[in-house]
């Protein structure tokens, strides 16, 4: 192979190198890697279970299918996208801070329980799900 081919083979190659990982990893948003935001939730939680007792008081909350599923400080079922909207890292938690805010440690990123960013870390809200209580079944779904 000549020096010139070698030259062209190896740019074209660095090339893909560079570009691959972001075709791969960068989102339309501009997030980098990570999970995709859930979608199609649908699912119940029965209060009455041990998977449920984390929500029998006010702060409380749980993990379920990438969500985060909270009783706020008033009393109230709320739930959100345990995936962040920053950099689509899993690691939204409901909090008692200012009233009950979901955080991601990840990177400092905090939300309203409407999903508002409140602070400069991203200006994209964090998806927020529906909640239903009937009887002991709370039901969490779009």
């Amino acid at each position: 192979m000549e020096r010139k081919q070698f030259l062209q083979n190896l740019g074209a190659g660095a090339a893909f190198a560079l570009v691959f990982p972001c075709l791969n990893g960068c989102s339309k948003d501009g997030a980098v890697g990570g999970l995709p935001v859930p979608t199609g939730i649908d699912f119940t939680v029965d209060l009455d279970s041990q998977e449920g007792a984390p929500l029998q008081n006010n702060g409380g909350f749980i993990l379920k299918q990438f969500v985060v599923v909270a009783k706020n400080l008033e009393g109230q079922y709320v739930a959100a996208s345990q995936v962040c909207s920053h950099q689509q890292t899993e690691e939204v938690r409901f909090v008692e801070n200012d009233g009950g805010i979901y955080y991601c440690s990840a990177h400092g990123a905090r939300f309203d329980q409407t999903g508002k960013p409140l602070n400069s870390i991203t200006s994209n809200p964090l998806k927020i799900f529906q909640t239903e209580l009937t009887g002991n079944l709370l039901r969490v779904f779009e």
